[in-house]
């Protein structure tokens, strides 16, 4: 059975992204600061200064600097001082530009220069968009040549970022899912819906790096389990997938993250593979009723669009070059696609067939 969409490699044709079968796979007090009161004067015989006893202050009173009780001395000159005017209140600095990043895929130059061309990272790759706002979409490994090196970039910029006040953040792909299950799982037989399925057969089937694997360490795999399915931000409601399958889990966002997220920690094999099934559904907003779908997550989870990965855009666009292999020039994307009425932007643009990595700043105008 065909689960998913079809990705295709640069001057390759339609490349079916599935569930594999065994039958199609045999590899294996406050504190006052200023001190106390002086106990005497400054000179021989001068009697000590009194002290206010506590019944004196009004109830609920706090000793401040200008509240102290003067000590009268003779040599000393009486000077009326206007306390100081309070500084200027400053403006609160509201959160910065947002931006979205559709599916990385292991493409981690790529990355790196889209990221640059925003303005989001150095030459060095470091964070240097202060308080900007970054949110991946999800797909960070497979296909590409260096997907955990995409994952430590993340997890770094993740850091950097919240040191300098902004922030970057990820979502849940169906390619987390399958790299979660294969690590775990391996070939154990799980129960596919169209016979028996292994996750390790899935993964290699949908584009699993063998390097990727032999790198991949426990604080990668406890990073991807902890990440949430999706999330609104500004009156963008971000997912990975374009499929309604996240109603399935909840009728809030803090639902259906909580819910993903307990799914994973029971480990438990066909739980996990029903949960990568239905990530890997697609096209929801695409046709025919499309814009219906995408209002029936809105009207539950909130805003005003959907921002997602997961099917590429040449795909969306019925551009996905000929069978036979003869169009090597691969898809041309400019930029995101709106579509759905204006109520959902596909962000993956295609980097695993020749396409376009894309960081997009929203909101986004039709």
């Amino acid at each position: 059975m065909v689960e998913g969409s079809m990705t295709q490699g640069a001057g390759q044709g339609p490349e079916v992204e599935r569930t594999a079968t065994l039958r199609d796979f045999r590899v294996p007090a406050y504190v006052h600061e200023t001190g106390p009161y002086p106990a005497q004067g400054s000179h021989p015989g001068e009697p000590a200064a009194p002290t206010p006893e506590p019944a004196d202050y009004p109830e609920g009173y706090t000793p401040t600097q200008r509240d102290l009780p003067v000590i009268n001395r003779g040599d000393t000159l009486q000077v009326t001082v206007d306390p100081a005017p309070a500084p200027a209140p400053q403006p609160t600095a509201g959160p910065g530009p947002l931006f979205v990043v559709g599916d990385v895929h292991g493409y981690l130059d790529q990355l790196i220069a889209a990221l640059q061309e925003k303005g989001l990272i150095d030459t060095a790759g470091q964070w240097c968009a202060g308080t900007a706002r970054l949110w991946f979409l999800g797909d960070f490994t497979d296909r590409g040549p260096d997907g955990i090196g995409v994952i430590d970039l993340v997890m770094r910029l993740s850091a950097e970022a919240a040191a300098a006040g902004g922030y970057c953040k990820a979502l849940m792909g169906n390619h987390e899912l399958l790299l979660i299950g294969a690590k775990r799982f391996g070939d154990t037989p799980v129960n596919s819906g169209a016979g028996t399925a292994t996750f390790q057969a899935a993964w290699l089937l949908n584009g699993g790096q063998k390097t990727d694997m032999d790198r991949l360490q426990d604080h990668h795999l406890q990073w991807m389990s902890r990440l949430d399915a999706l999330e609104q931000v500004d009156g963008h409601l971000l997912v990975h997938s374009d499929t309604t399958a996240y109603l399935d889990y909840g009728g809030s966002i803090e639902e259906v993250n909580d819910t993903i997220r307990e799914t994973l920690t029971r480990n438990d094999a066909d739980e996990v593979w029903d949960l990568f099934r239905k990530f890997t559904k697609r096209f929801s907003f695409r046709d025919e009723g499309g814009a219906d779908h995408v209002r029936s997550l809105l009207d539950v989870f909130g805003g005003s669009r959907i921002v997602h990965g997961h099917s590429p855009i040449p795909y969306l666009l019925g551009e996905v070059g000929s069978e036979d292999g003869e169009d090597r020039s691969g898809p041309v994307v400019e930029g995101p696609h709106v579509y759905a009425d204006g109520l959902a932007i596909a962000m993956d643009g295609g980097v695993t067939m020749a396409g376009k990595l894309l960081v997009q700043q929203l909101p986004l105008d039709n």
